[in-house]
């Protein structure tokens, strides 16, 4: 009797052992299991270098801008093409003038969202912005919040442009592939 006991209780034992062991694999792989999303985004993004409240700021190279300037910038993005559209975030980081023979820039910098559903989100960009094309491409490598592992791309088109001040507005549609 008492082996019998002994034996149904090791066979009880691992069995409820196993079925824990499978439970705990199973969640922890439904835990790492996600799906992929495509978010199309567009907005315009302010560039002010002009003014009282620039939102661009040369931080360093040849004082005359050129091959070598590096530009701060925290410009806001838009809803709409109007400078008094609806704000829906910002951009945030730096690019320089990188190219001696064109005018391409090399773009480091987060679009932070700060509305609706990408509340509290960002995507990073990081590339070439040859900025005399009329449409360019430029890499989205990462990001946060909602676009945690994002990739894709930004297609950058110039709008408005004052070659006297020499502030811009450039419309972006933006795809990412995120989590």
């Amino acid at each position: 009797m008492a082996s019998i006991l002994t034996y149904t209780t090791t066979l009880f034992t691992l069995f409820f052992s196993a079925l824990s062991i499978t439970i705990s694999a199973f969640s922890d792989e439904l835990a790492t299991m996600r799906i992929e999303k495509v978010s199309h985004l567009h907005f315009y993004f302010h560039d002010i270098v002009s003014g009282k409240t620039p939102t661009a700021v040369q931080i360093a190279g040849p004082t005359k801008g050129g091959f070598g300037a590096m530009i701060m910038v925290d410009d806001p993005l838009t809803e709409g093409r109007e400078r008094g559209s609806k704000l829906v975030g910002r951009a945030q980081g730096l690019y320089s003038v990188a190219a001696q023979e064109e005018t391409a820039l090399m773009m480091v910098m987060n679009f932070a969202f700060m509305e609706g559903k990408y509340n509290g989100s960002s995507i990073s960009v990081v590339g070439r912005n040859p900025v005399m094309q009329w449409v360019r491409e430029i890499p989205i490598l990462g990001g946060s919040g909602l676009f945690r592992y994002a990739r894709g791309y930004a297609l950058a088109h110039t709008v408005w442009y004052d070659a006297k001040t020499g502030d811009a507005i450039v419309e972006y549609n933006v795809t990412v592939l995120h989590y």
